[in-house]
């Protein structure tokens, strides 16, 4: 067992929900200290408000990883007279760093929008809206048969050959590769100053392009040949897609009425804004954390019966009654969710690496909003 760094924990972090899935101008990252220190204790939060930052001093925290970015909008000064101010120098003076991790966190793979439909049980789930697509690109190299199959593991290894719901796709064909060993080579098969003529496999397979330096050295490895042919050639097909909300089925209709108050109880809201007839049965739901008054008519669109998100203006309110959407609007604070995912998260990777690290939940209250 070992104490982390932060750079450590937070590379960790960012290879699972990566910056580039993000929205552009997302003030993501590190806000606050630095990471280049030992981490003992990490908390995670929904907001980062003064409240928050006098329990993390309180549990002698050393990292705060919070959903919503603490500087939001750009600051023009760090004024102590006020609770911002005094929030900025509070974890300044105790050395508690502050990272950010918002839309990356919404968008990417197991994050905000993926935890919310899956606590639903929706099945059959697509994305609302797309906002990245993985660029591919097609490995060309030349094996010879003796070793075809090591070769064809360690880059599928290494994450090469999937396509959608398939691993380990390839063709393979057979040729003659003809080359003449230079003085000063090493060759593998043939002598320095000869023609050789060796039977060889044309692999072929393809990868997404943040694997490229992965796959290639699994290939340099497993390869023979002191000297590797291989080629790489981008694709104009996408692989994976990243994005904002998720549309999907309950496992059996219920009534919006019974719904509003299910979803209450399942992520334990104070309470809810619900538009539409109560009795309407639904099935299909569409959901998306935040505010997701953008995404109304594209849940209408995708066929739900009912858009649960929060923040929903009282005009687009009346733009869902009439297109026959019903809405369960959960509030922003909704997300007070990414709580236990991050607390998860940093759980299991903690016992995969083998840090000593203690992983809390901020018990603050950052919801501005009561119910009476």
């Amino acid at each position: 067992m070992k104490v982390a760094n932060g750079i450590e924990i937070i590379k960790v972090l960012e290879q699972a929900f990566p910056k580039y899935l993000s929205y552009a101008k997302d003030p993501i990252g590190l806000h606050i200290g630095t990471l280049n220190k030992k981490v003992k204790r990490i908390m995670v939060t929904l907001d980062v408000l003064e409240n928050v930052v006098d329990e993390a001093i309180a549990k002698e925290v050393d990292l705060i990883v919070a959903h919503h970015p603490l500087l939001f909008r750009p600051i023009q000064a760090i004024d102590t007279a006020t609770p911002q101010g005094r929030l900025i120098e509070k974890a300044i003076c105790h050395q508690i760093a502050i990272y950010g991790i918002h839309t990356n966190l919404d968008i990417g793979t197991g994050g905000i929008n993926d935890y919310m439909a899956n606590s639903l049980g929706l099945s059959n789930c697509e994305i609302m809206d797309v906002t990245y697509e993985e660029p591919l690109i097609k490995l060309v190299t030349f094996v010879p048969k003796s070793h075809i199959e090591a070769v064809y593991e360690a880059i599928c290894h290494a994450g090469a050959g999937h396509i959608g719901n398939y691993k380990g796709t390839s063709f393979q064909t057979e040729g003659i590769g003809m080359f003449i060993p230079l003085k000063g080579a090493a060759p593998f098969i043939g002598k320095v100053g000869h023609a050789e003529q060796v039977s060889e496999i044309r692999l072929e397979t393809i990868l997404p392009l943040k694997l490229q330096n992965k796959v290639l050295k699994a290939l340099l490895v497993a390869h023979p040949y002191e000297e590797v042919a291989y080629d790489f050639y981008p694709l104009n097909q996408k692989g994976k897609a990243y994005g904002l909300g998720r549309v999907g089925c309950l496992a059996a209709p219920m009534s919006l009425h019974a719904f509003a108050n299910w979803l209450k109880e399942k992520w334990d809201l104070d309470g809810v804004r619900v538009i539409g007839d109560l009795n309407q049965p639904i099935q299909k739901v569409a959901v998306s954390g935040g505010d997701g008054n953008k995404y109304i008519a594209k849940a209408k669109r995708m066929g739900a019966d009912v858009f649960v998100s929060g923040d929903i203006y009282y005009h687009n309110a009346h733009s869902a009654m009439e297109m026959g959407l019903s809405i369960v609007d959960v509030g922003h604070h909704a997300e007070k969710i990414c709580k236990p995912l991050l607390a998860d998260f940093f759980c299991q990777k903690a016992q995969e690496y083998k840090w000593m690290l203690d992983v809390l939940q901020s018990e603050s209250n950052t919801n501005p909003f009561r119910f009476l």
